[in-house]
């Protein structure tokens, strides 16, 4: 889990104390996926840029730049796109608040050299926080980076980084985790995610959201957010009737929502239903319906003015009894304190401290 916190103090309009320019560095290699480089690089370029819109008294809030562990500047990203960084590894001087390893498959096929990886472990300890986004967490486990933390990776190389690095503890779960000043991320979308947190951790909820709506993203999903949403596990079935249910279900989630009404739907027994719906999607149909109903209520907590009584009908639950229990049981966190968080009430955090597995 993680555990957010505002350093720098609320953003304010107007004119502001002098913020310090934070150096933002992102490790590029060959075949680097082009989306785990960008996408969080846009995050914090784009904070910068409206943090300066509003006070224009102040230095950019960060300095964003890219740094390849090739000998030359320019490299091919996986698609094909050629890159050209600010630096080469070798060329990189002067203090990094920041540094994030973008993955790719130099990295996945332990293609990096040891001169990288004894560059990262000698300036890991001079940096304020240091992280990864996908299998960029591969290259900080061979540093040692990772030794001892708890950290996590796109699903699908979880299992690699656990056989590459078994004194790690890799959870496959989350978005993003926070151990320490250690940051790592599942890929692509989530390294977004972690880029739009570390901006609140440095400069606020306020901020964050407005990057987040510029952007076009989903707000900000806290990294204790599953990587798979249960929409998204139920089109990965090969029964068409199965996926055809999803959109039902999210149109009439204020309606009952037990097994015999679900089988009749997609015209089954009950008995049927629930035994291939198990056997499919591996959860039962009660609590596929709970999560959904869950994550429908985040969305309008993050969205809208409602009042709980009204989220809790249109979602489905009985009462706002009955829709914290289900939110502390599913996100350890009561819906009043998320939809708090979410309405950027500022240096609290949305999450408990991430709790590591049989250490003190």
């Amino acid at each position: 889990m993680t555990e957010l916190r505002n350093h720098a103090g609320p953003v304010r309009t107007g004119r502001p104390a002098r913020t310090e320019s934070r150096r933002v560095v992102f490790i590029a290699a060959p075949g680097t996926e082009i989306l785990d480089l960008v996408g969080p690089l846009q995050v914090f370029a784009r904070a910068a840029e409206m943090f300066s819109k509003r006070n224009t008294d102040s230095p950019p809030i960060y300095s964003v730049e890219v740094v390849t562990t090739s000998p030359r500047r320019s490299f091919v990203t996986n698609c094909g796109l050629r890159i050209t960084a600010h630096k080469t590894f070798r060329e990189v001087r002067g203090k990094i608040d920041t540094l994030l390893i973008a993955g790719g498959t130099a990295i996945e096929n332990d293609e990096i050299s040891t001169e990288v990886v004894r560059w990262l472990r000698k300036i890991a300890g001079r940096i304020r926080r240091i992280g990864s986004v996908c299998t960029g967490a591969m290259l900080l486990a061979r540093a040692g980076l990772l030794d001892g933390r708890q950290a996590t990776t796109h699903w699908n190389w979880c299992e690699l980084l656990i056989k590459r690095c078994p004194r790690d503890d890799i959870d496959p779960n989350p978005k993003f985790i926070r151990d320490g000043n250690v940051y790592t991320s599942a890929g692509v979308t989530a390294g977004m995610d972690l880029a739009l947190a570390l901006v609140e951790e440095d400069h606020g909820s306020a901020l964050a959201l407005q990057v987040a709506r510029n952007l076009v993203l989903y707000l900000r999903r806290p990294g204790g957010q599953s990587q798979f949403s249960a929409a998204l596990s139920l089109q990965l079935t090969d029964r068409k009737p199965l996926r055809e249910l999803e959109s039902w279900v999210l149109d009439n989630l204020n309606k009952p929502l037990n097994v015999p009404v679900l089988a009749a739907r997609v015209a089954m027994s009950p008995r049927n239903f629930a035994r291939v719906f198990t056997k499919e999607m591996k959860t039962t149909p009660a609590k596929f319906v709970e999560r959904l109903r869950v994550e429908a209520a985040r969305r309008r907590l993050e969205e809208s003015q409602n009042s709980m009584e009204t989220i809790a009908g249109e979602c489905g639950f009985r009462n706002v009894n009955s829709m914290r229990t289900v939110f502390q049981r599913a996100l350890r966190i009561a819906p009043g304190q998320y939809r708090r968080h979410f309405r950027g009430r500022l240096g609290q955090s949305p999450l408990p401290r991430m709790r590591r597995n049989n250490r003190t």
